[in-house]
């Protein structure tokens, strides 16, 4: 069952990577984490530490408000 918070997370995640021009790989390395894990978080199947969502915000060099609203 999807969680409709994880899912805006996921979709502002991926908004922002494709935007950047990144793969899911690039944004893994840039972020310290796996590329399996963007494709959970960006599916909202994964619910990411607060952490780790920080790593992804500085990666894509955005605020990390712009990827929780």
């Amino acid at each position: 069952m999807y969680d409709l918070n994880l899912v805006n997370i996921g979709r502002n995640i991926k908004v922002e990577r494709v935007r950047k021009g990144y793969s899911q790989e690039e944004l893994a390395e840039l972020a310290d984490t796996s590329r399996h894990s963007i494709s959970l978080i960006e599916s909202g199947l994964q619910h990411p530490k607060l952490i780790s969502v920080l790593k992804i915000a500085n990666a894509l060099c955005i605020d990390i408000n712009e990827l929780l609203k």
